[in-house]
């Protein structure tokens, strides 16, 4: 089966709605792209043109967009277009459309904070299910090493370096 695959950058212009239908949930708001271009005559950037498109995100991505995003964030879309078609009186309409696989910020206008949905553990039938203490507590043995943490201390590599491997890296410029 072909898709045609796109990401677009731009802005959330109408605030996500999130609605349960008998699919599943989904959450759906609008994104406009606005090119910048640089104007010789002006001697800055300029916008260009707007591209107009709906997204719709479902399932866990539906409840993380509905608590994540505002009219006016900018954002970055990943996802499959297709065109949307629909019976209105004046007969059948269409536009396009972007079914989301993913919805990030766009780091380069700011910073976000990033938190990792809980789910429950799956356990066969008949058993209890273990406590997330328990989970955490079996990488215990590994010098500490819990899951979904960072590591900053820089007090133990995974694999010891000596002086003479290391190398500079190239500056930029």
């Amino acid at each position: 089966m072909n898709s045609t695959d796109i990401t677009v950058i731009g802005n959330v212009a109408s605030s996500p709605s999130n609605v349960r239908t008998q699919n599943g949930r989904v959450t759906n708001f609008r994104l406009a792209a606005t090119e910048r271009r640089y104007d010789n005559a002006s001697q800055g950037f300029i916008n260009g043109n707007t591209f107009w498109i709906d997204v719709e995100c479902w399932s866990e991505l539906a409840g993380n967009v509905a608590h994540s995003v505002s009219k006016g964030d900018p954002v970055v879309v990943v996802g499959t277009i297709y065109t949307h078609e629909w019976e209105s009186d004046d007969g059948l309409r269409s536009k396009p459309r972007i079914k989301a696989r993913a919805v990030a910020p766009n780091l380069a206008w700011g910073t976000a904070e990033f938190r990792k949905t809980s789910r429950p553990a799956a356990t066969p039938a008949g058993e209890e299910e273990a406590p997330a203490e328990a989970a955490r507590e079996s990488f215990a043995g590994l010098d500490g090493i819990r899951p979904g943490e960072d590591y900053v201390d820089g007090s133990a590599a995974l694999q010891g370096v000596d002086s003479e491997d290391r190398v500079p890296e190239p500056a930029f410029g």
